[in-house]
């Protein structure tokens, strides 16, 4: 059995706990390797390599930094079917869609190697008489990134380009589920330049993540998961003096106006909903049917569910591919289960492929689901699309604000009007103007409101500059000598 192994001092090390957590194939619901759980003492071993290599690679200059961000992507593009079929292997997503999270994760490595002029400061000449001020931003030191199964390429380079360019060195604990990808993301980096220890990886679990969080060397942290988790992660850390982004979960709503081509709209649920079997944060799970448009988007719906095609990542056919783990898998099958006075229109329980092994389960879709339904109140992260229906703009715009994440949302309409009055109302972080997938560019930042975000900063981009580095103002003066005066006064302007 293949032994998934920690990254540490640049090389791969095996794990000392004898405690083996199991990597499974989604497709066949067989182990296919394991990871040896990271102890305390591995845990500190890595941030403690991190510590040692921080000086030296902090006082790389920002042209030497951006230029092994630069190779690195040469390298994750020179490697991308890799690096798409062992995501693919764990994860069980197609190796198309494995492929798109990759090109997404070039874009942050892309923005990445534009630090030297995202980092630049500010500077005033005579703010005073001979006084000159400026601003200049510094790394952290030593931060780490907790990253969930659903995007275990994609995530993790969120959080690590911006680290690295940045001055900063990293610590990354995968998800269990899926790690294999952060070992060789590692070796890229390491061929690419990066100095030994810039960059660790301990795999594992609780014990991991806990020892990060309380360890003194660590500057931030950065999550990616649940909102209970993240929730955790958040006051844990902030309590032991860290800055911390944790993102986490989310109820992605799509209103769907009476106006609106249900043809497009039908074709973006589908999309949107059941990409990925539904494991993405941004996945839409509600679909909001505003007025007499409900019965025909439901209909187109329902019949483009029966043309999926669903398998393993191995069939070049298949568009969508099974669940992380059969726990998972029967987790989201018992919300169709306990439906209660919802309308099951498409039932993935019966699709011929849930009863064959792996973690398999169709798309389903569900009609008049009730707000107080855990259909609608959950996070199911699974291929069940929810319809809620509303008489009203205005009763659609108040689902949305009143459901506790504020992750993403969309509008479907050929109104421009209303597509603007919906992005001045709602509530969310992200918004889509018939885009049901509203994921930013890398150039601006990601991230949600209320439950679905945890901390003042979103993650890439700007925000992920700002997040890991911290500024200082510097206030200089070279007086002539023979000027220098006792002054006990308030400093002011002259």
């Amino acid at each position: 059995m293949r032994e998934i192994k920690h990254w540490l001092d640049g090389q791969a090390v095996s794990g000392t706990s004898g405690r083996q957590l199991p990597v499974w194939d989604p497709a066949t619901g067989e182990q296919q390797a394991y990871v040896v759980a990271a102890t305390k003492a591995e845990t500190e071993r890595a941030v403690v390599s991190a510590l040692a290599a921080f000086p030296g690679w902090r006082a790389a200059s920002l042209s030497r930094r951006a230029e092994v961000m630069f190779r690195f992507r040469e390298l994750v593009d020179a490697n991308r079917k890799e690096i798409a079929a062992l995501v693919s292997l764990e994860h069980g997503k197609t190796v198309a869609d494995a492929a798109g999270e990759l090109a997404r994760g070039l874009e942050n490595i892309e923005f990445a190697t534009g630090a030297p002029h995202l980092l630049k400061g500010g500077y005033s000449e005579q703010a005073s008489t001979g006084v000159d001020v400026y601003s200049i931003r510094q790394p952290l030191g030593v931060v780490a990134g907790i990253t969930p199964f659903n995007f275990p390429a994609m995530v993790p380079m969120w959080m690590f380009c911006n680290a690295l360019v940045c001055g900063n060195t990293f610590v990354l604990k995968p998800s269990e589920k899926d790690p294999s990808v952060s070992l060789l993301l590692a070796d890229l980096l390491r061929q690419a330049g990066l100095p030994d220890g810039a960059f660790n990886v301990v795999q594992g679990d609780r014990e991991a993540v806990e020892t990060l969080i309380a360890h003194p060397d660590v500057e931030a942290l950065s999550f990616v998961g649940s909102t209970p988790i993240a929730r955790a992660v958040y006051e844990a850390g902030t309590r032991a003096g860290k800055r911390v982004q944790a993102l986490g979960g989310a109820k992605n709503h799509m209103v769907v106006l009476p106006d609106a081509d249900v043809d497009a709209a039908a074709d973006a649920a589908v999309s949107a909903g059941y990409g990925s079997a539904g494991e993405r944060c941004m996945a839409v799970s509600v679909v909001v049917a505003v007025g007499a448009v409900a019965d025909p988007l439901v209909a187109a719906i329902g019949e483009r569910i029966g043309r999926i095609a669903v398998g393993p990542a191995t069939d070049p056919a298949a568009e969508m591919g099974p669940l992380i783990t059969r726990e998972h898998r029967d987790r989201v099958a018992g919300y169709l289960a306990d439906s209660g006075t919802a309308e099951v229109v498409v039932d993935g329980r019966q699709a011929p492929i849930a009863s064959g092994p792996g973690f398999f389960l169709g798309a389903s879709l569900v009609d008049r689901v009730s707000t107080d339904s855990p259909l609608y109140r959950d996070e199911i992260f699974g291929p069940v699309l929810s319809v809620v229906r509303a008489e009203t703009y205005d009763e659609a715009v108040k689902l949305v604000n009143g459901n506790e994440y504020g992750n993403g949302t969309a509008i479907f309409t050929r109104d421009g009007g209303a597509a603007r009055q919906f992005q001045y109302d709602v509530v969310c972080g992200m918004v889509g103007v018939n885009v049901p997938v509203p994921v930013p560019v890398a150039y601006y930042s990601f991230g949600g409101w209320k439950s679905s975000l945890f901390g003042d900063l979103h993650m890439y981009g700007p925000d992920g500059i700002q997040f890991y580095t911290r500024s200082k103002v510097v206030t200089s003066r070279w007086p002539d000598p023979a000027t220098s005066e006792v002054d006990l006064g308030f400093p002011k302007v002259r």
